[in-house]
């Protein structure tokens, strides 16, 4: 267990809350019927803290804990989301406020999460109670007189948050009429679970999100108008019908606004005003002369006039909360993702939009959506790794609000992508041509070997630095001595009577024997197959396998 939330364990929580709401975005936002039915929530916050995530990677390794927790706080308010992603970006703050400057054991971490609470009320200009708000005020008043034991203080957090949790739905007619919790605060839960989880080491695979009585409504198509000059978004796909929901989109303000704000503190109070008299749910997040604001409004245009006089509004953002805005015309295109020069190359070469990673890590969700915005309006994604996958997810939704037609194709390794971009057909309709590409791909077994360098547990048993994994399907299959011993028994393993053809992938610094030893044994035993050889120049994996 941790003593401390030094800066490797703020990078942690940052990622594992990326994580865990990447996973439950799609009950969250079932949950969602406050302030309105949008069925957005558990997007906004899932993109929310990827963008939190995001800056932190983008800091150099040794930085300090100030830098480490003002880049937290600066990377959430930058990416903030909706109502409940811009709460939970002012809570953030917070933490990193009081943990910035202060050690992060226990009773730093019992002041930051007061601090939170005290700082996210505060941002909301009518807090309702039965919300995030809530939650996290509840959090935060049980661990006041908490010991100080880093630990001790975060499960008690996460545990009474998830108590409150359960009390939201009698704090709220519309969760009452609805049979639900709030959106937000099942998000805030699965922050503060994160947190225990990185504290404790003693992570879930998944978190449990309660699921909805109500019906879920069917995902609506998004689109921009452009002549508007700001992006606008139609009411967000999933969540409660709007029938069922206690306030329907007609009911209230027809537009959401949201913009950063460079002003000083005086012209944001002024703001304040002038917003809340303009609509509801308004929150004002930030400080240092950079905020982020956001509001409901009939009025977009004032609302975004307002920001003009107090300051300088940028990243505009309008989203029409009912009916259907213009859709842009046909374009069909493709995203791959590479970790090799040679990969990115062969991606590429078949005509995607290629965005390169570097080993081990995911690509910012940014490069992903400008990808996106550069293949066309409808755009098959290719991750072509498991741990891409809820990334460009994150990227495609960001896409598909500002118009394009998107989907994320379940490609877990490259030869899978590679599979799915030969039949590739940009005549054919769109679904169908993902329906097929997708097909390719889930017929495209997958593995790859490796060169252990420290000693783990694995599906196979104990590997020791310098052994070799042998992965079939994801999974390690088998430990060996011997690099291309070990790459032919992959083969082997992936080959089945029905396979024809099967590529394999030479990584950077692969010894020749190896891919020169799988070719052997497949035209010694298998002469009906044909071999494909690509050099991949990916790094860590000396040989990636696949079996058509």
């Amino acid at each position: 267990m941790l003593k401390e939330l030094d800066p490797p364990a703020v990078r942690r929580w940052s990622r594992h809350c990326a994580t865990s709401l990447g996973r439950a975005r799609a009950e969250i936002d079932a949950l969602n019927v406050f302030p309105v039915p949008d069925g957005d929530t558990g997007t906004n916050l899932h993109l929310t803290l990827l963008s939190a995530a995001d800056a932190l990677d983008a800091l150099p390794p040794d930085a300090d804990v100030g830098a480490t927790w003002a880049a937290l706080a600066r990377g959430a308010l930058l990416g903030a989301r909706g109502n409940s992603g811009v709460i939970v970006s002012q809570a953030l703050k917070g933490l990193a406020d009081t943990l910035g400057p202060a050690r992060g054991d226990g009773a730093g971490l019992r002041a930051g999460l007061v601090r939170a609470a005290e700082s996210a009320r505060a941002a909301v200009a009518r807090p309702v109670e039965g919300t995030l708000l809530t939650v996290l005020s509840a959090a935060a008043r049980a661990v006041r007189d908490a010991p100080d034991d880093l630990a001790g203080v975060a499960r008690l957090a996460a545990d009474e948050a998830r108590r409150a949790l359960r009390r939201t739905t009698g704090q709220l007619d519309v969760l009452s009429r609805n049979g639900v919790v709030d959106a937000g605060a099942a998000g805030l839960v699965i922050v503060l679970e994160s947190l225990a989880e990185v504290v404790t080491e003693a992570y879930s695979e998944r978190h449990e999100v309660p699921a909805p009585a109500g019906r879920v409504a069917p995902e609506a198509r998004v689109g921009v108008v452009p002549e508007a000059g700001v992006e606008v978004v139609p009411e967000a796909r999933g969540g409660i019908a709007p029938e069922e929901a206690g306030r329907r989109h007609g009911d209230g303000p027809g537009y959401e606004v949201m913009y950063l704000l460079d002003a000083g503190a005086d012209e944001v109070g002024r703001l304040r005003a002038e917003l809340d008299a303009l609509g509801d749910s308004l929150v004002i997040v930030g400080g240092e002369d950079l905020w982020n604001v956001h509001v409901h409004v009939d009025d977009a245009g004032a609302a975004v006039e307002a920001g003009l006089r107090a300051g300088r509004p940028h990243r505009i953002k309008v989203t029409w909360l009912g009916g259907r805005p213009h859709e842009p015309g046909p374009a069909r295109g493709v995203v791959a993702v590479a970790a090799g020069d040679g990969l990115a190359g062969l991606f590429a070469e078949a005509g995607a939009v290629v965005v390169r990673r570097e080993p081990g890590s995911v690509p910012p969700v940014a490069a992903l959506v400008g990808a996106i915005r550069g293949a066309g309006a409808e755009v098959a994604v290719l991750p072509n790794d498991a741990a891409v996958y809820d990334v460009a997810v994150a990227a495609a939704e960001i896409a598909r609000e500002e118009g394009a037609t998107v989907s994320v194709l379940p490609t877990r390794a490259s030869v899978q992508g590679l599979a799915a971009l030969a039949v590739h057909d940009a005549l054919r309709r769109f679904d169908d041509d993902v329906v097929a590409m997708t097909d390719a791909a889930g017929h495209t077994r997958h593995g790859h070997v490796w060169v252990a360098d420290r000693a783990a547990v694995t599906s196979a048993g104990l590997c020791r630095p310098g052994e070799v994994l042998g992965v079939v399907d994801g999974e390690v299959a088998l430990i060996g001595a011997d690099l291309a011993e070990t790459a032919v028994e992959v083969a082997r393993r992936l080959v089945s009577g029905g396979t024809e053809m099967v590529t394999l992938v030479v990584g950077v610094g692969a010894p020749p024997e190896v891919p020169r030893a799988v070719e052997d044994h497949l035209e010694r035993t298998r002469p009906d197959l044909e071999i494909v050889v690509y050099e991949g120049g990916q790094g860590g994996y000396p040989l990636l396998i696949g079996a058509e």
